[in-house]
């Protein structure tokens, strides 16, 4: 089976590849940068007609077309760890990634090897890593979850503000619910990350980092071997720590993608999965848009750090540097 990609593993990929047991992943170092103290506060959206897409990088990512949002409140910050806290507290939610899969769901993999966990990205500790061979760079580990978003090793403790991770389209679902809110399409998450700049390549300009200042945590360096951490995180970063886009909404690009309501589709779904059809696939394993890139995204790889950019996933996957925020659909 050829597997979908998003600068990561499928879920599939990694179920299959057995689990690691402990954390590989360092948490970031402190930065200088003043950030901000994030609230659930919502920034209201006119709406409008937007160029939608772009032709200049990702195949995925064109046709260039017309599109048009109604008016909308979106979150001014990703959810933070603090927030999924006091919902999973209310409700008593247990995420997908707490969960053993459901082996109806995965009929091509030994049961066995059917684990609770979630995708952690594992640094190189040297040698080469080659750009052909993306599984080099990801790892299933068993005990990965939002409490412990790169393994059982890890701690959100003292990271209340970070966005929380480790979370599916399902946990993302339910925690909107709850909050009498929703999941953004992806052409409302694109008209918000665009920041009313509409057909620029960035959601800040045209250029990546204007007068030499970093304006989202990206991957500064050749990835995945070398990240000079130039911005000065090596991971995640709180919310709000970089400027906000021009509607006053932080984050939308890089530090962690974000997932959409929207079902991912192109005309090469069915090419890219043949044996998994959209249309018979189990409800967890159906694809979603993510937007907006995370921390790993690098210039020679993964030039996802843009408003355009997207990558499919499928609803119960969770990753390391896979978040959210939600909207609320009123005038």
């Amino acid at each position: 089976m050829k597997l979908m990609w998003f600068a990561g593993l499928a879920g599939v990929a990694l179920l299959a590849a057995g689990a690691m047991t402990a954390s590989a992943v360092v948490q970031q170092p402190p930065h200088s940068a003043v950030c901000r103290a994030p609230d659930r506060a919502q920034v209201h959206i006119a709406g409008g007609t937007f160029q939608m897409g772009s032709a200049e990088y990702y195949e995925e990512e064109g046709p260039v077309r017309t599109e048009t949002v109604a008016p909308f409140w979106i979150d001014r910050y990703d959810v933070t760890n603090a927030e999924f806290a006091k919902f999973v507290a209310a409700t008593h939610y247990m995420t997908d990634a707490e969960k053993r899969p459901d082996p109806v769901d995965y009929p091509e993999i030994d049961k066995d090897k059917l684990v609770a966990g979630g995708a952690v990205f594992i640094s190189p500790k040297g040698g080469v890593r080659t750009m052909e061979d993306p599984m080099q760079w990801w790892s299933f580990v068993a005990g990965a979850d939002w409490r412990h978003p790169d393994g059982p090793d890890s701690t959100i403790a003292g990271h209340d503000n970070d966005p929380v991770v480790q979370v599916s389209y399902n946990d993302a679902s339910a925690y909107a619910k709850w909050a009498g809110r929703e999941l953004p399409t992806e052409a409302q998450y694109e008209f918000a990350a665009r920041g009313g700049l509409d057909g620029k390549t960035y959601g800040w300009g045209d250029e990546l980092t204007p007068g030499g200042k970093y304006q989202a945590n990206v991957w500064q360096g050749t990835f995945p071997t070398d990240n000079t951490v130039a911005d000065g995180f090596s991971g995640r970063a709180p919310v709000g720590c970089f400027p906000a886009n021009g509607y006053g909404l932080y984050d939308t690009i890089g530090n962690v993608w974000k997932w959409t309501s929207s079902l991912y589709a192109t005309a090469s779904t069915h090419d890219e999965m043949p044996d998994m059809p959209m249309s018979k696939a189990p409800a967890s394993r159906v694809l979603r848009a993510i937007k907006g890139g995370s921390f790993l995204c690098a210039p020679n790889y993964c030039r996802r750090y843009r408003p355009a950019a997207r990558q499919p996933q499928e609803t119960s996957f969770s990753a390391a540097h896979l978040g959210f925020r939600t909207v609320s659909n009123r005038p």
